[in-house]
């Protein structure tokens, strides 16, 4: 029998039993399905992740303070009690590292901040002017506060654009005092909204300067340190030097952490793939209940067919024909549903992209993959039982039956 006629007779049965047919690829379409959308959904966590980090550029380094290594440490150490400061003589230690382009100071809180009866509470940083080179901040009006001496008590403020428009409606902003909780500071810049990274909107911030912030929240100790590396390739030697250099400072003690950008992004990056695997091994026990349906279905198929396949035999028809045109069927149905549900899991992140433009939503490819060869593969498998009972029938009997 060639395969042309091999697969003309299969098209003929599944077309025979439409409903039937329809069910089976109903299923495995519903499985590709599943598998497309869950794995794409992780893969856009993953994504915009790691592209809150990309924001900041690849020669960023974190100092926080805590013991390496020490358990329960916050990796960000953006807030958390901590065995030891950092000081403004760190950050100072810090722009001294060859190689090193710009280090900012950190203190990092939320305040009330207020103006004209209106009020609402927000972050507040303390920093010195590296900050907004190292985070790239664009002014929409005025400029950043100027350079100084990181303990000088200078009570000036840029403030982020949402938070000129909620407080300050259409009044200009520029040159007015702006409250920050029991404090008061000039606003002599007005940032640019450029998006949210690292659960911070720029839009919605008050930076002023450390000095002051450290009398605001009346503490002289960091939250961390910004360092940013000339290259890419200098962030190794620096961080060995700076580690050196802080080590010294402190007494012989290594009582902080140093985090880089590529660290952070290979942590997330085996946690989402982990997640992104494990849902895909769930949504693919779908496609694995899918060929059950199909063997239960052709099982099903077998009984009721029992006259056609008793006639093909009668007629010359080998075993290993019969077997054939059942796991052809079961191949036909499997490819077709996984072609179906190729199509609508595509169209659903398309409507999903749509509806999320700032998201990338995109299935991996090995997914995709996996997700073609389990349905292919189940198909097969599951159809080989229902062709080997057809193929076992007495051709006898089987005629028999149809009188």
């Amino acid at each position: 029998m060639r395969v042309n006629d091999l697969l003309l007779m299969a098209a003929r049965a599944m077309f025979r039993h439409r409903l039937r047919a329809g069910m089976m690829m109903l299923a495995t379409s519903i499985g590709i399905v599943s598998v497309l959308l869950l794995t794409a959904l992780a893969e856009a966590g993953r994504l915009f992740v790691t592209g809150e980090f990309r924001v900041l550029g690849t020669e960023l380094i974190i100092v926080q303070p805590g013991n390496p290594g020490a358990s329960g440490s916050n990796p960000f150490g953006f807030m958390g009690e901590t065995p030891r400061d950092l000081t403004f003589r760190d950050v100072k230690a810090a722009r001294r590292v060859p190689g090193v382009a710009s280090a900012a100071p950190m203190m990092v809180g939320r305040l009330p901040v207020s103006y004209g009866g209106r009020e609402r509470e927000t972050l507040v940083l303390g920093s010195s002017h590296e900050y907004a080179q190292i985070r790239k901040l664009e002014m929409k009006t005025g400029a950043f506060f100027p350079r100084m001496d990181m303990e000088r008590i200078s009570p000036v403020c840029a403030v982020g654009e949402k938070i000129v428009s909620e407080l300050y409606r259409s009044r200009p902003a520029m040159g007015t005092w702006l409250r920050l909780g029991e404090s008061r500071c000039r606003v002599v810049g007005i940032i640019a909204d450029s998006g949210q990274s690292i659960s911070i909107n720029t839009g919605e911030i008050v930076v002023a300067p450390v000095g002051f912030m450290a009398t605001v929240y009346n503490t002289e100790a960091l939250t961390h340190i910004m360092v940013e590396a000339r290259s890419r390739e200098a962030v190794p030697a620096v961080i060995d030097e700076l580690t050196q250099r802080l080590i010294e400072q402190h007494y012989g003690m290594h009582d902080f952490v140093t985090i880089t950008q590529d660290a952070v992004l290979s942590v997330f990056d085996g946690i989402f793939n982990a997640i992104t695997a494990a849902l895909a091994g769930i949504a693919g026990i779908s496609l694995i209940v899918a060929g059950i349906l199909i063997m239960n279905v052709m099982l099903v198929a077998v009984s009721q067919r029992t006259s056609e396949i008793g006639l093909y035999m009668a007629i010359g028809a080998a075993r290993r024909q019969i077997v054939r045109l059942f796991v052809s069927e079961a191949a036909i149905l499997a490819v077709m549903g996984s072609a179906c549900g190729l199509i609508a899991g595509y169209l659903l992140i398309w409507m999903a992209q749509q509806a999320f433009p700032s998201l990338i939503i995109r299935p991996p490819w090995w997914a995709v993959a996996a997700a073609l060869a389990t349905a292919a593969g189940s198909g097969l498998i599951f159809g080989v039982l229902p062709a080997r009972k057809a193929a076992r029938m007495d051709p006898v009997q089987a005629l028999r039956e149809r009188m």
